[in-house]
């Protein structure tokens, strides 16, 4: 008894926890499932509340009011103006929505942090509140019981807007049927920006009212997103009382269950998250994402210069190889990459080491989300193996011989991807993203908890380092490392455009545009979908090892969301069927963030924001889209020579 007794404040502790997390999900459950925006923004609206009540806070009632009523309304007009930038995105699939939604993620944190300052702000609850009332012989912050008694009232209230009302009416239809929605005269689209506005403005009130429990801080948003996200997860999209038990029992997780386990709480959302996506019936999955525009546009550009005369260089790109042909643009992207050391300075030659490492990575999420239709957001997750085991290798004198940990890495990453892939290869679209990222996540969570074999988040360091042949010297400076990092990485890539380019990449291609007429056919979708995602699996390892061979050390941070996002995000603003365009992709998210942000110190995140909104909607289609008309004609000339 003694022992349940002590575990009383905590439980306690559990539900006001999961009751702010209930009013912070609801809002993105009706954004994601009514408006059918993925919004990565959503902990940066709480983080305004947040901000906006700790600010206005001065122990009194009218502070308390006065930042309730502020935090709201700035967070629903922050809601109802991302509606509005997202609408143009509404037929371009759920990833120019995560561009657009964690570049005004990221601008909006800088802002704050920016304007509020980088230290977390206190909170001055009412005085009146700020004391300690007796709970089953206990004492207990008072604030905390009067917030679970305004979360249940909002919790009621929204319900019954929800199933009660004519507006609550044309929120659900807006989700089911929204053409019989607009015969009634009705615009879809103001009910999505309403929706979106009543989203941002629950989730800016939980942040003034819950600021005293996840206060205003440089991490409050992404921590906001990723429990929300678990929430809405595990209590399903449509369900506000599944999203309350689920919010509740989060809630015990991050507190009585990190009194009473705290080896295995770090891991229990995550894995419970996997878990409810993967045992969930496929017939509740979002649908899947449309094809690239890129490769749907393909046809119309061949047709349009069918009946023209041929010039020379058409014909003469028609009479090349194949395999020459398909090789070339990367040819010249890894020529120019070749004379970085007699033009560049040492440390932008040491970020273009990190950056082809990074590529890697997102070259990997190209491969399974333009060629295989799974839109992955946890590629960091074999990433970091090929990186770790790449490590210890090294420290434990099992080898440093740059060949042999390349080939370790790669193998250690694809049985990493093998294990994981029949979990992820059963789902489609957006439920991918969310156990892609889940397995990440949980990755990431281990590498930080095993700090007897990966140092935590002090990082891995001190280790020999890489030998690039047998016999050779370390590599101790800068020129070395970038030679050896981009000789593997040529390597690596030429021989995975080949396989694109093959047969292979083919049929993946048309598992992705037409899985059911494949499996109709005969083929075996589930094997091809299992090997691409080994492959790509492979890769990132690969990316890891090169990572360590760059920097000499690794850590948490290296393998966690952000970097994952910032692959997956290159892949988009490249083009998620081109190679090299995904390659230039990484070069503008690194540039930006470590070699632009030092002319603007603190503002790289501003920046990097800035460029994720530029290219979602000045590059629809990608980097690879932004050719000369000239460059398309001899494309499609020597397309329709060749064929």
């Amino acid at each position: 008894m003694g022992a349940l007794d002590a575990q009383l404040v905590p439980a306690v502790d559990g539900v006001a926890y999961g009751l702010l997390l209930f009013v912070v999900a609801a809002g993105l459950s009706l954004a994601f499932g009514t408006a059918g925006v993925l919004n990565l923004a959503h902990g940066t609206l709480y983080a305004i509340g947040a901000y906006t009540g700790a600010e206005l806070s001065d122990g009194t009632w009218g502070g308390l009011l006065l930042g309730l009523l502020a935090g709201t309304v700035a967070a629903g007009v922050a809601g109802a103006l991302l509606s509005v930038a997202a609408e143009p995105l509404s037929r371009r699939g759920h990833l120019a929505q995560a561009l657009l939604t964690f570049g005004l993620a990221l601008m909006g944190g800088n802002l704050l942090i920016a304007w509020f300052g980088s230290d977390e702000l206190p909170v001055r609850v009412p005085q009146a509140l700020d004391a300690s009332v007796t709970l089953l012989g206990h004492r207990y912050p008072a604030y905390r019981l009067v917030f679970i008694v305004m979360a249940v009232l909002l919790a009621g209230i929204g319900t019954w807007v929800l199933t009660r009302t004519r507006a609550g009416a044309a929120v659900r239809a807006a989700a089911d049927d929204p053409e019989m929605l607009a015969v009634t005269g009705i615009s879809p689209k103001a009910v999505h920006t309403g929706v979106l506005a009543a989203a941002g403005a629950l989730a800016g009130a939980a942040g003034v009212l819950g600021a005293p429990i996840i206060g205003p801080g440089p991490g409050t948003s992404e921590s906001v997103l990723m429990l929300s996200l678990v929430v809405v997860v595990l209590g399903g999209m449509r369900s506000l009382w599944g999203i309350l038990l689920a919010a509740v029992a989060v809630g015990e997780v991050q507190t009585l269950g990190v009194s009473l386990a705290p080896e295995l709480a770090p891991y229990l959302l995550f894995a419970a998250m996997a878990a409810a996506l993967i045992l969930r019936p496929q017939r509740v999955t979002l649908a899947q994402e449309p094809p690239p525009a890129a490769a749907a546009a393909r046809p119309s550009a061949s047709a349009s210069v069918k009946d023209r005369p041929a010039s020379g260089l058409s014909l003469l790109l028609a009479r090349t190889p194949g395999p020459v042909r398909q090789l070339a643009p990367l040819a010249v992207l890894l020529a120019l990459l070749a004379t970085a050391p007699w033009v560049v300075d040492v440390y932008t030659l040491s970020l273009s080491s990190y950056a082809l490492a990074l590529g890697l990575v997102a070259v990997s999420s190209t491969v399974l989300t333009g060629y295989a239709g799974l839109p992955v957001l946890g590629q960091t997750a074999p990433f970091a193996v090929g990186a770790y085991i790449t490590a210890i290798a090294a420290d434990e004198g099992w080898t440093n011989v740059g060949p042999v940990q390349l080939a370790l890495a790669g193998g250690a990453a694809a049985l990493f991807a093998a294990v994981t892939g029949p979990a992820v290869i059963r789902a489609r679209g957006t439920t991918v993203l969310m156990i892609t990222l889940a397995v990440g996540e949980l990755t990431s969570t281990a590498v930080a908890q095993m700090k007897s074999v990966t140092g935590g988040t002090d990082g891995f360091f001190d280790f020999p380092a890489t030998v690039p042949l047998w016999g050779g010297e370390e590599l101790s400076d800068e020129v070395a490392v970038y030679g050896y990092v981009l000789s593997a990485v040529a390597v690596v890539l030429v021989v995975t455009v080949l396989v694109l380019r093959s047969r292979a990449g083919q049929l993946l291609t048309g598992t992705r545009s037409a899985e059911a007429r494949m499996r109709a056919s005969g083929h075996p979708v589930s094997r091809y979908l299992l090997l691409a995602y080994i492959g790509g699996g492979a890769l990132a390892g690969v990316g890891g090892s090169l990572l360590v061979a760059a920097q000499q050390y690794v850590s948490p941070a290296d393998v966690g969301f952000e970097i994952a996002a910032l692959a997956m995000l290159a892949a988009v603003i490249g083009g998620t069927t081109s190679v090299v365009g995904t390659l230039l992709g990484v070069g503008l998210i690194v540039g930006t963030r470590d070699w632009l942000s030092s002319a603007w110190p603190g503002h790289g995140p501003l920046l990097l924001g800035g460029l994720f909104v530029v290219s979602v909607y000045l590059l629809p289609r990608g980097l690879a889209g932004v050719r000369p008309p000239t460059v398309r004609r001899w494309t499609a000339r020597s397309r329709e020579a060749s064929s």
